[in-house]
């Protein structure tokens, strides 16, 4: 009996011990604060933005093909090098051209003989005629003969023209001063006429192309100041409208606007998907967003939130619906209120139910 209430005994003083250590845990967990910077939010008070998607293109760019059929016998370049203007970059096997080259030089060659031994009968021809001693038929024929051979030369020379011109479509250079961006061929292939061959760009200027519907295409105009955003970087830049279509037969019912892009601005690549942001408004008695820093979100897969401050300067996470992007802010259109706060940045990476230590 007496071993049976010590055990009860011993076993009553460990639960309470346990319950103990807890409660300690659980009051240093509470102690534990971690400084952040908090934000209230506010409605938009910056004028109304319609975005638009696009992608951002060399103003100047080329894709090169050739109009002659022949074998690539040299690739002087690969992606990614820079080219100045003039410099060959693909050679294509012209021995058909050389040979029909040569033929006309030995036409030329021929035909000048001619014209000159034609040339010497004529003057001759013509002195005898002014003093009579040839007669008009003689004198006819030999000018006739004479106007032939020099048609024959100038034939000779067009001919001469022609064939330089193909021979230029064998050696294909660069139309301006770029860098390749990409090439289709490889030595031993077939070059024909319209398939590409290499393709270039000038990566000092750059615009973006970006498609916009008929409720907002008038309220666009030509040099409009927009904000540019970089979906992968979330950067933006400045652009200004450069060009503005006024027909949507051919593009699906919406129109054509490039932005013309800051040529200071760095880390800009054709190819990359951009938000223009149009300072205007589809709607014209809608309501200001409500907009918080896109750095203050917080991500977990598709999910996205952000942590709220309760009155206690606790941080609460609370899921969110969100909107399209203005410049680094987002549009919340579900889940947060005007006049909360939620935390903006903190020195350490907090968790649902942290204490906060306000920031000054």
């Amino acid at each position: 009996m007496k071993n049976t209430i010590t055990i009860i005994l011993l076993m009553l003083l460990i639960t309470i011990s346990s319950c103990s250590n807890k409660e300690t845990k659980i009051e240093v967990q509470k102690q534990v604060s971690i400084q952040a910077v908090i934000a209230t939010v506010s409605t938009n008070t910056k004028q109304e933005f319609t975005s638009s998607t696009g992608k951002i293109a060399a103003a100047n760019s080329a894709n090169i093909s050739t109009r002659m059929m022949g074998f690539v016998t040299k690739i002087s370049v690969k992606v990614g090098d820079k080219v100045r203007k003039g410099q060959v970059l693909i050679q294509i096997n012209s021995n058909d051209i050389d040979a029909q080259n040569a033929q006309v030089s030995a036409n030329i060659l021929e035909a000048s003989e001619a014209l000159k031994n034609t040339e010497k009968n004529y003057h001759r021809f013509k002195s005898l005629f002014e003093s009579n001693s040839a007669s008009q038929k003689e004198m006819d024929d030999i000018t006739t003969q004479y106007n032939m051979s020099k048609a024959h030369l100038s034939a000779a020379k067009a001919k001469k023209a022609a064939v330089n011109a193909l021979l230029a479509y064998t050696t294909i250079r660069a139309p301006f001063s770029g860098i390749i961006t990409n090439t289709y061929v490889k030595n031993g292939d077939m070059a024909s006429p319209g398939n590409l061959l290499i393709s270039m760009e000038s990566p000092n200027n750059y615009e973006v192309n970006t498609m916009v519907s008929e409720n907002i295409i008038g309220q666009i105009s030509k040099n409009m100041n927009v904000d540019v955003l970089l979906k992968s970087t979330h950067k933006t830049i400045k652009g200004m409208v450069s060009e503005i279509s006024t027909s949507s037969n051919n593009t699906g019912g919406q129109y054509l606007v490039k932005i013309q892009l800051d040529a200071s601005e760095k880390n800009m690549l054709s190819g990359m998907y951009v938000s223009v942001q149009f300072p205007i408004t589809s709607n014209k008695t809608a309501t200001k967003p409500v907009l918080i820093p896109s750095s203050a979100l917080v991500k977990k897969g598709e999910l996205v939130g952000v942590y709220t401050v309760n009155k206690d300067n606790v941080a609460l996470l609370r899921w969110l619906r969100v909107g399209r992007n203005y410049g680094d802010h987002i549009q919340i259109l579900a889940g947060l209120s005007e006049g909360e706060s939620y935390v903006l940045s903190s020195e350490f990476p907090i968790h649902n139910g942290v204490q906060l230590l306000i920031k000054k």
